[in-house]
């Protein structure tokens, strides 16, 4: 496995923009949500009021993210905590996300390249991340069928939120956004992280060898976004989306004990990789890390929305989604019974050796 970073491609780059800028200038948005491993490990370190407000105050706040959503229309809360939880496909060649990007930005200018529901529990005790994928043929209040990511480029996170919410039926509490340096720079503050591969594959200048493989957060990168090459494409790269989270989820925890200042490294790298919503204060964020001190990734249910098959509209591929095993999923995510759902459900459920 080459350690290499891989040159810039030209595609890549907007005009007028050098190559040689920091690695925050120029790059996509990363296609994976990690922000809810901050909401859910701040705890570990131990100072949960003195870490959650210290960078609570490094991390930038999406205004105006529920702006215009009817209040009688949305779902009725069930006592968890739900965040939305996105990546773009923005090429900006400014950043669009943590503590140096702009606030007052369109976020929906793009289409979200990745889209998780996650929810902890009202207890704590558990948690979990659904996976919708992002070329799910839904309806977008106002626009008619169309791609869930179509919402986040048409309304930006207000019509995004009103979809998914109408589309599962569970309520939305919160909206975060990170982007891909600043998940390099996460993995890299713990010394990387380790996934078990279930095929020799290749992307970006990055060769992943069969079984356990220790990625740094240019590798881990490369992982997330890999598509091409994996038997069932944005699928598979979706459950490796998840399995990088969980990996992170699992070596923040273990770092928790025996190495405070990695943890803390990671803690202060936050600020430059997460945007959340303007209503998630710094005393909400100390109220969750408590309430979630003692999850686990094991107590933590990663399972992918149900897919009835994939097809064409128009000119563009498409993922129709199950309805009826989809209505039970999300009533599942309501109910805290996700554990429950993705053991009658294995095929849905993410493997101990994805693609």
């Amino acid at each position: 496995m080459r350690n290499a970073v891989p040159p810039t491609r030209g595609d890549d780059l907007v005009p007028g923009m050098r190559p040689d800028r920091p690695r925050r200038r120029g790059r996509r948005v990363l296609v994976a949500l990690l922000a809810v491993v901050l909401l859910l490990l701040l705890a570990a370190a131990g100072a949960v009021a003195y870490l959650t407000s210290s960078i609570g105050n490094d991390i930038s706040r999406i205004p105006d993210a529920f702006r215009g959503i009817d209040a009688n229309d949305r779902p009725a809360s069930f006592g968890g905590t739900t965040f939305l939880l996105v990546g773009t496909d923005s090429r900006s060649s400014e950043p669009t996300t943590g503590s140096e990007a702009d606030p007052n930005a369109d976020a929906g200018s793009q289409r979200s390249d990745v889209i998780m529901l996650g929810t902890v529990a009202p207890d704590g005790s558990n948690a979990s991340v659904v996976s919708i994928p992002r070329d799910s043929w839904v309806e977008v209040p106002g626009k008619g069928m169309n791609k869930i990511n179509a919402a986040y480029a048409f309304g930006g996170a207000p019509l995004l939120i009103e979809t998914v919410e109408k589309l599962t039926g569970v309520r939305v509490d919160h909206f975060g956004v990170i982007d891909f340096a600043g998940f390099t720079g996460l993995v890299d503050s713990v010394g990387g992280i380790d996934v078990d591969v279930a095929q020799a594959t290749s992307n970006n200048g990055v060769d992943f060898r069969a079984g356990r493989n220790h990625l740094d957060g240019t590798q881990a990168l490369a992982y997330v976004r890999q598509r091409h090459g994996l038997p069932n494409g944005d699928l598979d790269r979706a459950a490796r989306q998840q399995n990088a989270m969980k990996a992170l989820l699992t070596t923040v925890q273990r770092k928790a004990s025996t190495d405070p200042a990695a943890l803390y490294a990671f803690a202060t790298n936050v600020g430059d990789a997460v945007s959340v919503d303007d209503s998630l204060s710094n005393t909400g964020l100390a109220q969750l890390a408590l309430q979630s001190r003692d999850l686990r990734a094991s107590n933590v249910a990663f399972v992918t929305a149900p897919v009835r098959g994939l097809g064409r509209e128009g000119a563009q591929s498409v993922v129709y989604l199950d309805d009826d095993r989809g209505a039970e999923l999300w009533g599942a995510v309501r109910n805290g019974s996700v554990t429950e759902w993705s053991d009658r459900h294995p095929s849905q459920s993410l493997s101990g050796l994805p693609s």
